[in-house]
């Protein structure tokens, strides 16, 4: 368990210094939902303050989003028996939910839109210079396909965000941590969880397929959840096709080879030659 913790806080740190998550004098609300990923982190913000080279505090907040079943003594308890600072909003967004979507729907979007915009409210109103949210490296990495495969997009959850309306920064400390050692961590440290589908099983959604996915793809090849997070340090804009990314790196410039003659200057786009 030690080396685990260890390897998890190390993690964490990194993650820290290589996106400035923690600095000097933040105020950090940790967002703890009840799960296992949200619980490790605020465990795991709390050991690492105790031995950062400079201060900052943190503070621990539920959203009561009224889940039918939602056990609202559960988190107070443990909090007050681990000694942490600690919020408890009541917010009942699942009435908005399942009124908004029809019958057969997947909730989780709109869910998460509403969450997010009572922790950023709740950011401004408790004095909070950052927001940490609990994703992991596997929820990156499922993001990552999920906006590949349906969305036309080359984009991930980033380590750090600030909100459109520039009114707050979005942290997630956990973004080098497996979803398999966070689980390992949880178990042992007997944290109280909370199912995260109060509102019902949702087999239909698409993150549950992707998965799968990487799932069975990773059986065959142990390195493919790696490789995969690994791409999104290792990019080559040259191999792209992003013309706005193209025009900002120069690659097109760069590959242009001296001229002689002014005929470089001469060249016609395509797009203009006469049909």
């Amino acid at each position: 368990m030690d080396k685990l913790e260890k390897k998890l806080l190390s993690q964490v740190a990194k993650a820290s210094s290589d996106f400035r998550m923690l600095e000097p004098g933040d105020r950090v609300m940790v967002a703890v939902s009840g799960g296992k990923d949200s619980h490790a982190m605020l465990y795991l913000l709390r050991e690492l303050q105790k031995k950062a080279p400079f201060p900052f505090s943190l503070f621990a907040l539920n959203v009561d989003q009224g889940h039918p079943g939602f056990p609202s003594d559960l988190l107070p308890a443990f909090f007050e028996r681990e000694g942490y600072e600690y919020v408890i909003v009541k917010e009942d967004t699942y009435s908005v939910v399942t009124e908004k979507i029809p019958e057969g729907k997947t909730f989780c979007s709109l869910c998460s839109r509403l969450r997010r915009g009572i922790l950023y409210t709740q950011a401004q109103k408790l004095g909070a210079t950052k927001i940490a949210l609990g994703h992991h490296r596997d929820d990156v990495i499922e993001t990552l396909m999920l906006n590949l495969l349906y969305a036309g997009q080359l984009k991930a959850m980033p380590a750090r965000l600030r909100s459109d309306d520039g009114r707050n920064v979005v942290i997630r400390p956990l973004v080098y941590a497996t979803e398999a050692e966070l689980t390992e961590l949880a178990a042992v440290k007997g944290f109280p969880i909370i199912p995260c589908d109060l509102c019902g099983s949702q087999d239909n959604l698409k993150r549950k397929q992707v998965k799968n996915l990487l799932t069975t793809l990773n059986a065959d090849n142990p390195t493919v959840r790696a490789n995969v997070f690994a791409a999104l340090g290792n990019i080559r804009p040259s191999h792209l096709y992003d013309l706005d990314l193209r025009r900002v790196m120069g690659v097109d410039e760069a590959l242009e080879e001296p001229q002689t003659g002014g005929v470089a200057n001469n060249v016609v786009p395509l797009t203009a030659l006469r049909r």
